[in-house]
């Protein structure tokens, strides 16, 4: 008897590749879907040194999969709510001297939830990616849990999050117990055309990585000079807008000055950049909004967790205190380089990712 329906969310790269070629051998009725979220010129999006897929470069290699695995496979265009749900988004945020992480609200809003439902439509019960992570359901609590991937070094449960306890009943990352070894491995040994295709490191929407040309072009008003100054309000120099800036960032600020200088905030209400010496990067404190709770839903009072700040951070120890039903503030054991408002931060407990939301401050 044939196993339930699963569309695979394939991007024409190795994983997504391996993913249903794995549903296939389990018994699986697989069907492959790709997504068109954005336009490039052809000639970009056919160059081979390309590290990041476009649209129509995913669909010519997905589709070369999914005739080599003989599975059907369909192209949605969810060009309209990718631009007004992400790429908006990471306008706004950029705009008012935050960074953001586009790839986390994709899968939020994007992949397990559009892209979900259009999957539904195709009679699917299930959605696969290729993500290195892995779902596991507690039989104490009946909850589905979201664990990391086998891979440490590609885990990527980080960006995952947001995942709603029926979106995790409803998906299967068939290549989370894999490392990205076995993986290229696996799809050496199907004959996939992919099996040596590079990885995506970039955002897929920007051209060549190039964050200021875009943003530029987006939004042209955002790049008003200002003021530079330190932590005393001192003026050091004039930047060309704070959209240039991150906290933590060294480079390009065009001052000399006796010791290497450090963004340490951006004060896009008054267009201003604040700078300072490594050390001040430093801070022990936190407050997270937009909380998602995973491993349980919620807490009484403070718990202890590790804390990932960034996709690459190491975990450190903290204390997380709730202090409402969508606000933390965490205390870190250590204080923590460069926490950046507008990046997630993510909580963890070993292998199980307890919840995560949006870094707003240091300051409160």
């Amino acid at each position: 008897m044939t196993k339930d329906r699963v569309a695979v969310a394939m991007s024409g790269g190795v994983d997504s590749s391996v993913a249903a070629a794995l549903l296939l051998d389990e018994g699986y009725d697989v069907v492959g879907i790709t997504m068109n979220l954005f336009s490039l010129r052809r000639e970009f999006c056919r160059d081979e040194s390309l590290k990041s897929y476009c649209g129509r470069g995913a669909a010519e290699e997905a589709n070369r999969v999914a005739a080599n695995l003989g599975i059907e496979h369909y192209l949605l265009d969810l060009k309209q709510p990718f631009e007004e749900l992400v790429v908006a988004d990471f306008l706004e945020e950029y705009r008012c001297g935050r960074t953001p992480n586009p790839c986390i609200r994709c899968n939020q809003y994007i992949k397990f939830d559009v892209l979900m439902e259009r999957a539904s439509r195709l009679g699917a019960d299930f959605l696969a990616t290729g993500h290195h992570a892995r779902i596991e359901k507690d039989q104490s609590s009946w909850r589905f849990l979201l664990k990391k991937g086998k891979d440490k070094e590609k885990d990527q449960s980080y960006f995952l999050y947001t995942m709603t306890q029926r979106q995790l009943s409803r998906t299967l990352f068939p290549i989370g117990n894999l490392t990205k070894a076995e993986v290229r491995a696996k799809a050496k040994e199907l004959g996939l055309p992919v099996a040596q295709r590079p990885e995506s490191q970039e955002i897929c929407f920007i051209q060549g990585n190039n964050y200021v040309l875009f943003l530029k072009e987006r939004i042209p008003g955002a790049f008003q000079p200002g003021p530079i100054v330190d932590e005393e309000g001192q003026v050091l120099g004039e930047h060309k807008g704070v959209i240039h800036f991150t906290v933590g960032q060294r480079r390009g600020m065009g001052i000399s000055a006796p010791h290497p200088l450090y963004v340490l905030d951006i004060d896009s209400k008054n267009n201003t950049v604040v700078v300072g010496p490594n050390e001040r990067l430093y801070r022990r404190h936190l407050l997270a909004s937009g909380i998602n709770w995973i491993s349980q839903e919620g807490s009484t009072g403070p718990i202890g967790i590790k804390a990932r700040i960034r996709y690459k951070h190491r975990e450190a120890r903290a204390k997380l205190e709730i202090r409402n039903s969508r606000e933390v503030r965490i205390e870190f054991d250590k204080p923590q380089r460069a926490i950046t408002p507008g990046q997630a931060v993510v909580f963890y407990d070993s292998e199980i990712v307890v919840g995560g939301g949006t870094i707003e401050t240091t300051s409160f």
